[in-house]
């Protein structure tokens, strides 16, 4: 089992449109997420010192191929109307590696 998490800033002025968004995701939405072997998917908010607010995202992946599974789910039109939604309330971080939307972290402990 991979687990993957990532983080990103969340627009002040967004925060309740994300929050509303997320309260009622799109039920396709959820079919892609699992047919990409995403399992205990779950986002989080939190305003930080510095004052801005920033959304940690957490998954298992149960697939084969990480790589192929998220292609896959990128590629359907559904799912880009769907970051059309969100990304504007997003704010990528300005260190994240090429590519990246949300960037990706380290993980630094785990237990079962």
């Amino acid at each position: 089992m991979n687990r993957v998490a990532s983080v990103i800033s969340l627009k002040r002025d967004k925060v309740e449109e994300y929050k509303r968004l997320h309260a009622a995701v799109w039920p396709e939405i959820g079919r892609i997420i699992s047919e990409a072997n995403m399992r205990n998917y779950s986002i989080y908010c939190r305003k930080l010192p510095d004052g801005k607010f920033y959304l940690f995202s957490y998954f298992e992946y149960a697939g084969d191929g990480i790589k192929m599974d998220m292609a896959g789910k990128a590629g359907y039109e559904l799912t880009q109307r769907w970051c059309s939604v969100c990304g504007p309330c997003q704010d990528p971080l300005d260190d994240r590696e090429s590519g990246e939307w949300w960037a990706g972290t380290i993980a630094v402990f785990h237990r079962d």
